[in-house]
Order: structure tokens, then C-alpha cells, then sequence
């Protein structure tokens, strides 16, 4: 598995909604990953449409917005995939997918394909680990601190996290800033920190395969 670094792209190319070849439906948590891999690759046959990141916190409503975006871009686009992971659905999404014949990226969430599917699931030293990427580091104020109610006091941080013992930042660019966001984080939570610099993984990989 290769990292791809962030870096900028200094070519021309740069991504433009079409309506022809093949349409990416996206969880909007993995955005901006998936734009910069088209760019980076100058993928100039692949269209991105994204659902809202905060589904993740009503998962079981994911299978019907995905269902609905197929519903309405079928016959509009040679081919479809899908980059969500199962993400907490149990089996929602690939009925889902089944039904129409639309495949997607392999893996039961992010973290998951970030590091890479086998290494992730040969790796039992994290069943105790809470994972963050770049866009939950980056957004983890208002996605889950606030969301969650974590800033009303204590008793709730040691209610949801108590059973964790480490956060690992999975990381998929080389920020300082990100990193020493995370590093904080870890700390609100009482919990210990590692830091893993994957890229993009098996994301990066599927979406250059398509």
C-alpha cells in the first residue's frame, strides 16, 4: 500500500462535475479525499456527488439517501459506485447496492480503508481504539464534542468513552496542525495518543481503479 501525499497540484487539471462515464457517490466525510485523488490522477471520466458527513450520526438513514441519489442519476451515467463503508447500517447499504448492481469500496468504514482493509482487520490490539481521520480531527468541535453533548460536562465524556483506552489519528496528510489538534483531543478525552500516517490507502487505489 502507497501513501499519497497532499501536495500541491500545480497541473492544469482540475475536477469538473459531468455528466458522463462514471459518478462517485460519496460520503461527504471523504470529499475532499476523493476530489484531491481525481485531481492528483487526472481521473477526467469521474463525476463526485456527496451525502451529507452528519448521516454518521443516523446511519440507518444512509441506504435510502443513497438509494434515492441512484434512483435519479441511473440512467444519467454509464456507471456508479459507491465510497461509503457499511458504516453501522448491518447490511443497509449492500441491499441497497444489490438491488440495483452498483458495487462499493470494500471495507466496513473509513477507518478501515485508510489503513488498508487486511491490515486493519488483522490488527487485534485495536478493539480498544478510537480512530480519527483528517476531516474528524478537523471537524471534531462541532461533530462530535458538541453534537454529542461532551462540552455539558465530564460524566458524559467517561459515558462514551470510557471503554477506550487510545486514539489513533489516522492520518492522510502530513499536518502539523492536524496532528497537534489530535494529539488535544486526545487529551479532552482522557486517552492516550498514536499517530499513523496512512495517505489514502485502499481509497486511493480504488478510486484510480475505476
Amino acid at each position: 500500500m502507497n501513501a499519497i501525499a497532499m501536495v500541491p497540484n500545480n497541473t492544469a487539471f482540475r475536477f469538473r462535475r459531468n455528466t458522463s462515464g462514471t459518478l462517485l457517490v460519496v460520503c461527504g466525510a471523504l470529499a475532499r479525499e476523493v476530489v484531491y485523488i481525481i485531481e492528483h490522477n487526472k481521473l477526467d471520466n469521474i463525476d463526485v456527488q456527496c451525502l451529507s458527513a452528519q448521516l454518521h450520526h443516523r446511519p440507518a438513514l444512509i441506504p435510502d439517501a443513497l438509494e434515492s441519489v441512484i434512483k435519479e442519476n441511473k440512467n444519467k451515467y454509464k456507471e456508479i459506485f459507491v465510497v461509503y463503508g457499511d458504516c453501522g447500517t448491518a447490511g443497509g447499504i449492500d441491499t441497497v447496492l444489490e438491488k440495483y448492481g452498483v458495487e462499493r469500496i470494500d471495507g466496513p468504514h473509513c477507518f478501515s480503508f485508510f489503513h488498508g482493509n487486511d491490515t486493519f482487520m488483522s490488527n487485534e490490539g485495536d478493539t480498544t481504539s478510537f480512530f480519527l481521520t483528517d476531516f474528524f480531527c478537523r471537524h471534531f468541535d462541532k461533530f462530535m464534542w458538541q453534537q454529542y453533548g461532551l462540552d455539558k460536562g465530564q460524566g458524559m465524556v467517561d459515558f462514551l468513552f470510557g471503554n477506550y483506552k487510545k486514539l489513533v489519528f489516522v492520518a492522510q496528510t502530513q499536518d502539523a496542525e492536524l496532528k497537534e489538534k489530535a494529539i488535544e483531543i486526545s487529551k479532552k478525552l482522557g486517552l492516550t495518543f498514536e499517530y499513523r500516517y496512512k495517505g489514502y490507502g485502499d481509497l486511493g487505489e480504488y478510486v484510480k481503479s475505476l
